[in-house]
């Protein structure tokens, strides 16, 4: 309380009469000496109030900052030397602020946070940049960029302090100049690693570039923190400038390689919230490429991303259907995208002009697989198979083949077999099916006899089995009305229950 009432006092002195300017060195001295956390929010508040009205009286330097001691020692007024010394006061001021957003204390981080975003409106409605000709641009950059470089840092998870600088990115200007700031950022910090992923700075910057908002027209680019007056003729109003700079960001970004769990993050959001509002979305073909490569999941996911350049930028992608044929592993059953997936996959499997060894092979892998599958995923692949004999009738032959072989380790398919038109696919039958008319969930035994019987013309609505979970069918089976089932059974006699049992003869159950 002692030391909130001395700052106050101090604060009061300096910007009461210039005599008492030297005062401010009492607070900065506090806010650099960074012990006592308490201090540390006590002196930040005192430096939000003094630079804050400084600013608001143009009592700093406009333009160029010259040295501190040439200055001083020069042919400057009275007038001026204030205001250049007392701008260098301002600029030890930040640099403070800006080395306490790596502090330990998250109030700290805040505070530091938010009176730099302070000094950024201030800044931008006063600015210190000098006007060299009309339509000049004067929002500061420069400020922002130190604050957007405090948010990334190399070797700490910022997500807490990014998710409390999310109410400034509503703003148009700052999205927009903050977008430009993390793209200068990346550069400069990622080709000093050698492609070597930083995963708690690439982490962050994610955090922060992922929830941006693009505008869908530039009718809503309404909201800005400061509008000069020739506005309209600036960049950072036009919708196409942004996309630009938001589609140099997301490159930038992508172009390094990413550890595993950001790739998912990336791919998650990439058909909704980057693709959209790019002016070349063809340019991601490089990073869903090598995503696509990868493996698991994150080529799963890379599925979206390519579904959308192949279909509505005429995308065209060598030997696709065989890494499709590739992703169709035991885990395709399991994985958490595994509605997204299969989704595409009846997407990429609707054209009737396939050949029907491709689909053949499809389908003979999708059965042979849900040999392991659990019954949820079941319900949904067994009406997927039937829409796909109901496209390719040719592929009928797998569930009718009477002069196929005997013996299942017969079977000419060959499941090791990375090319479809290699797998022998179509000279086989769909013995796994039949073996999942005897599954030990009912539904499942039903759902696999359909194809015993003539089907329908008309395919199966899938979409609402998609996202069937083992929660809904157990909870299904706990709600079921189950009637009394009358049962005739044999009453034990003797120790194993066996007629003419010679235990029997000598072991009694009373």
């Amino acid at each position: 309380m002692a030391r909130s009432a001395a700052l106050a006092a101090c604060l009061e002195a300096v910007l009461g009469s210039r005599s008492n300017a030297n005062r401010v060195f009492e607070i900065l001295e506090l806010l650099a000496g960074q012990e006592d956390e308490e201090d540390l929010l006590c002196a930040g508040r005192a430096c939000s109030r003094l630079f804050g009205a400084l600013l608001e009286r143009r009592e700093l330097l406009v333009g160029p900052l010259p040295a501190e001691e040439p200055s001083l020692a020069d042919s400057y007024s009275a007038e001026d030397k204030y205001k250049v010394w007392m701008r260098h006061r301002y600029k030890e001021c930040v640099d403070c602020l800006a080395e306490l957003m790596g502090h330990d204390a998250f109030q700290v981080k805040e505070l530091s946070l938010c009176t730099l975003m302070k000094f950024v409106e201030l800044e931008a409605r006063y600015p210190l940049i000098k006007v060299e000709w009309k339509g000049s641009l004067t929002f500061p950059r420069d400020l922002l960029k130190v604050v957007v470089d405090g948010l990334l840092p190399l070797n700490e998870d910022a997500s807490l302090l990014i998710s409390r600088f999310q109410e400034y990115m509503e703003y148009d200007d700052i999205q927009y100049f903050v977008i430009k700031a993390v793209t200068e950022s990346i550069g400069q910090v990622m080709q000093k690693t050698k492609e070597r992923p930083l995963p708690f700075y690439q982490q962050n910057v994610f955090s922060l570039i992922s929830p941006i908002n693009m505008p869908n027209k530039e009718s809503d680019m309404v909201k800005f923190l400061v509008k000069q007056d020739n506005w309209e003729e600036l960049k950072v109003s036009k919708l196409q400038a942004h996309k630009q700079a938001f589609e140099k960001m997301w490159l930038s970004f992508l172009k390094h390689k990413l550890p595993a769990g950001l790739y998912k993050k990336v791919l998650v959001i990439l058909h909704d919230s980057i693709l959209p509002y790019m002016n070349e979305p063809t340019l991601m073909i490089d990073f869903l490429t090598l995503a696509y490569g990868i493996g698991g999941a994150i080529s799963l996911l890379a599925l979206n991303g390519l579904f959308i350049l192949i279909h509505q930028h005429n995308l065209e992608y060598p030997d696709f259907y065989k890494k499709l044929y590739s992703l169709l592993d035991p885990s395709v059953y399991h994985v958490k995208y595994r509605a997204r997936f299969f989704h595409l996959l009846d997407l990429f499997l609707s054209s009737s002009h396939l050949p029907a060894y491709l689909v053949a092979a499809f389908i003979k892998r999708l059965s042979r697989l849900a040999l392991t599958a659990p019954p949820e995923a079941l319900l949904m692949v067994i009406p997927f198979i039937c829409n796909l004999f109901r496209r390719h009738p040719s592929c009928k032959v797998l569930v009718h083949r009477p002069n196929g072989p005997e013996d299942i380790s017969e079977d000419p398919y060959i499941m090791e077999e990375e090319e479809p038109s290699k797998s022998r696919a179509l000279e086989s039958s769909l013995w796994e099916i039949q073996t999942l008319q005897s599954h030990y969930y009912p539904e499942v035994a039903k759902a696999a006899a359909i194809l015993n019987q003539s089907l329908s013309e008309m395919e199966d609505d899938i979409s609402g089995l998609l996202e069937l979970s083992a929660y809904e069918l157990f909870d299904k089976e706990v709600k079921k009305k189950v009637t009394d089932v009358p049962l005739e059974f044999e009453q034990v006699q003797g120790l194993f229950g066996k007629k003419n049992d010679i235990f029997a003869e000598h072991f009694s159950l009373d």
